[in-house]
């Protein structure tokens, strides 16, 4: 009899400590999150720009203009806020006055990073920043630091942007643009710390200085946002440099890149990965929360005031390239984990919100984690597209701060967070939780109290799969996507379900 209830209070125990509950605030705070933390990012790179966006005005894909209208309907709906061009490392070689005016005129270049290919410069300013129009996203322009000049920026800037008479607006005006774009997002040089330049934090600093001053807004609104090229994962003291010597009056935001890569040297294969290196996967994506962490913590050093936003302008899983396929163009598939990436990192980008105000994937189109695959007049939609499309909700809705202690996803000894949460509030009154469950065995058993919260009816989504190599193909396009998840109870005001291992759920608990 003794030991009969020594295993029943094991047992309880168990089942007690298992549920996690993930309590909210009563009220959201004061923090939006920026719509921009969903945006994403488009190079010169493999199949990105040429064979992915831009099959050409002459191809029987439908297009507009040269651009898939299958892309340009997938990325509306999945509420684009804003889109980074032309990179990335290809950035800094490139020179816009090689993009606009006819284009049998325009003079070619080679891609010296990426694969070596010869660039004819057919997808210039003009398809970039109409493309922009065309999904009602906001661009973002990555200008030439390393090797162009301070005058070739201010005149790029000139010719986007200025509606009265001047050479570039005139230029543009033979180009065929009557009004300008007015572009606000301004990037200032892209890993100035590499590709960019190989430069030191000082020597950068001092470049940024001199093009910012250069730059004028020719819209009259103050509305400019430079962002200064940042760190990558864990160099603090660039971030320090940056903070100490740019005055704040230069500049709007500092950028960070983070990649969840394994090992550069073994990053191991996109779809025919082993549980160990999925572990290794998720721990470096999980290292996002620390480096933000610690970069805003230098960042309130110096402006205390939070007047300067942290934009994580390039992230996401980066593997070995698919078998076949050109090494320099980055091309691999998407899968669970990839999934599990997406849904952790953008809960960490909105209950950072505060500080980190843009985000941009790398990349959108057949390169690194991207959200559509290509294959001639085929298009695929990956499991990060899913996830992006079902977080939309929480695009410019006021942060909710929450707790919870998440149980533990272990392997070989190590251990991890399995949970990832994060929830906010729309201007209707409807509370959206994301809740990441990146254990690849087990599911975790989750309650949510609903007492003081006005719910009128709950509702969850859910993207899971029997394995975490699952993937789309152009064979199985439909395998993964969002579904209804109907596995859940409410009662004395709580909801409860099981988080099945390895998925991504969104519960909506709607007050009307």
């Amino acid at each position: 009899m003794k030991n009969t209830t020594i295993l029943i209070a094991l047992f309880l125990t168990y089942f007690v400590t298992a549920q996690t509950e993930i309590r909210l605030t009563t009220e959201p705070s004061d923090i939006k999150i920026s719509k921009h933390i969903y945006g994403h990012f488009a190079e010169h790179l493999g199949r990105c720009i040429y064979g992915g966006f831009y099959v050409g005005e002459d191809s029987q894909i439908p297009n507009l203009d040269g651009v898939r209208t299958d892309i340009i309907a997938a990325l509306k709906e999945m509420k684009i806020p804003n889109l980074r061009w032309p990179g990335g490392c290809f950035a800094d070689t490139y020179h816009w006055k090689d993009g606009i005016g006819p284009k049998s005129d325009r003079p070619t270049m080679v891609n010296q990073w990426w694969g070596g290919v010869t660039e004819d410069n057919s997808f210039g300013t003009h398809d970039f920043l109409n493309l922009c129009e065309a999904l009602e996203t906001e661009p973002y322009i990555s200008g030439n630091v390393g090797s162009g000049t301070v005058r070739e920026f201010a005149d790029w800037l000139q010719y986007v942007n200025h509606d009265g008479v001047s050479p570039m607006a005139d230029l543009r005006r033979e180009n065929g643009r009557d009004k300008p774009w007015n572009v606000r997002f301004w990037g200032l040089g892209n890993e100035a710390w590499g590709c960019g330049g190989n430069m030191t934090a000082e020597y950068y600093a001092n470049l940024y200085r001199q093009y910012a001053t250069y730059m004028t807004d020719w819209t009259n609104s103050q509305q400019m946002y430079r962002v200064a090229s940042g760190a990558s994962d864990g160099n603090y003291r660039w971030t320090e440099v940056l903070m100490k010597n740019i005055p704040k009056n230069l500049i709007e935001a500092v950028a960070l890149h983070s990649y969840s890569v394994i090992d550069w040297g073994n990053k191991s294969s996109a779809t025919a990965f082993s549980e160990k290196q999925y572990f290794q996967t998720m721990q470096r994506a999980f290292k996002m929360d620390e480096y933000i962490t610690k970069h805003v913590a230098i960042m309130d050093q110096y402006d205390p005031e939070r007047k300067i936003d942290l934009i994580v302008d390039e992230w996401g899983g980066w593997y070995d390239v698919e078998p076949g396929t050109n090494p320099g163009f980055l091309y691999q598939q998407n899968t669970i984990r990839d999934a599990m990436i997406a849904g952790m990192t953008l809960n960490i980008f909105n209950n950072h919100a505060q500080r980190v105000t843009m985000a941009n994937l790398a990349q959108t189109v057949n390169v690194l984690q991207a959200v559509i695959l290509t294959e001639g007049e085929k298009l695929i939609l990956t499991p990060t597209y899913h996830v992006m499309k079902m977080y939309a909700v929480h695009q410019d809705a006021k942060l909710i701060p929450l707790s919870f202690d998440t149980p533990l996803f272990n392997f070989e000894g190590e251990s991890l967070p399995a949970l990832s949460a994060s929830a906010s509030q729309n201007e209707a009154g409807d509370i959206h939780i994301s809740l990441v469950n990146i254990d690849s065995q087990m599911a975790h058993s989750v309650s949510i109290p609903l007492e003081n919260l006005n719910s009128k009816k709950v509702s969850i989504e859910a993207i899971q799969s029997p394995k975490i190599q699952d993937h789309n193909t152009f064979e199985q396009p439909n395998k993964i996507e969002v579904k209804t998840f109907t596995d859940f109870n409410v009662k004395r005001d709580q909801i409860q379900f099981e988080i099945p291992a390895h998925s991504v759920l969104l519960i909506k608990i709607a007050s009307k």
